[in-house]
């Protein structure tokens, strides 16, 4: 069977814990907060479906959540996860951390339910983004919350970012700038002569940690990098989720731009039988 094409998050990971600071996870808490709108998670539990760096899974411990689940599809990502815990939290036994795959239901059942499942620009890029949403929805509690980031669906734009994408990731390691330094350009430039003309060199690019921690330009080869690579647009997302017994708490959107559009949902009814029949002939 032939191998599917797919961008080495986890090693994009381990460079950017490399260089990551106080600063950046209490960013990355803050975020959350605001995410989930509240004031902190003591007593929830916590699902990390593509857990990556490991970062809001470090996030949400710290803000008191009772116990945390993550998982990732690259081993890498995984091992990223694992350091964070050995780095803060060696020997807590309610955080747990194990490689798995959100298409795979099989292993998904033996998961249970959360107070808080969060997919944060994860299932974009699992080549089967609606099935993958499809499988995480029945892992939320009654009255729980669902929060995930979709890729913004831009139209032409965003086929050209996914020839972009494909194009790097089939690229030798060597030949790879050749599609990142154009895309810093068209990405970067104009705020960076922006700042510049304001007498702010490199304001927005030193201040971007602001960003729920992150950092531009792991982030940068992240966005170029990322494939496979599927887009929605926020009806879609919005009409899908209604369809399930679920309510719109908070959305971030990102406009006609780039990027991903971030949204929280409220588990408010039973899931339908047909979700759980779905589910069987999916397994």
């Amino acid at each position: 069977m032939k191998k599917k094409l797919r961008f080495a998050f986890g090693k994009n990971w381990c460079d950017f814990l490399a260089h990551l600071s106080d600063t950046q996870i209490i960013e990355a808490e803050n975020s959350l907060l605001t995410m989930l709108k509240c004031k902190d998670l003591n007593g929830k539990t916590l699902l990390d479906a593509g857990s990556g760096s490991g970062l809001f899974s470090l996030a949400a411990k710290r803000l008191g959540a009772a116990s945390i689940h993550s998982f990732d599809y690259d081993q890498d990502s995984v091992d990223c996860t694992l350091e964070l815990k050995r780095r803060y939290y060696a020997d807590d036994e309610t955080w747990k951390i194990e490689r798995g795959d959100v298409l795979d239901n099989s292993y998904l059942h033996t998961l249970g339910c959360f107070d808080i499942v969060y997919s944060w620009g994860v299932l974009h890029h699992t080549g089967d983004m609606w099935q993958a949403i499809r499988n995480i929805i029945g892992l939320t509690n009654p009255e729980g919350l669902l929060a995930l980031s979709l890729y913004n669906d831009q139209g032409y734009g965003s086929t050209i970012w996914k020839q972009i994408k494909h194009l790097y990731n089939i690229l030798p390691q060597f030949l790879r700038p050749l599609v990142i330094f154009p895309s810093f350009g068209c990405l970067w430039g104009p705020t960076l002569l922006r700042d510049t003309i304001q007498g702010t060199p490199m304001r927005k690019w030193r201040t971007y940690y602001k960003n729920r921690g992150m950092s531009p330009w792991f982030d940068l080869v992240d966005w170029v990098g990322g494939y496979p690579f599927e887009v929605a647009r926020r009806k879609q997302v919005i009409d899908f989720f209604k369809q399930y017994g679920f309510s719109l708490l908070n959305i971030k959107s990102a406009g006609s731009g780039l990027g991903c559009n971030e949204f929280v949902f409220q588990k408010i009814e039973t899931i339908p039988q047909y979700f759980y029949e779905i589910m069987h002939i999916n397994k």
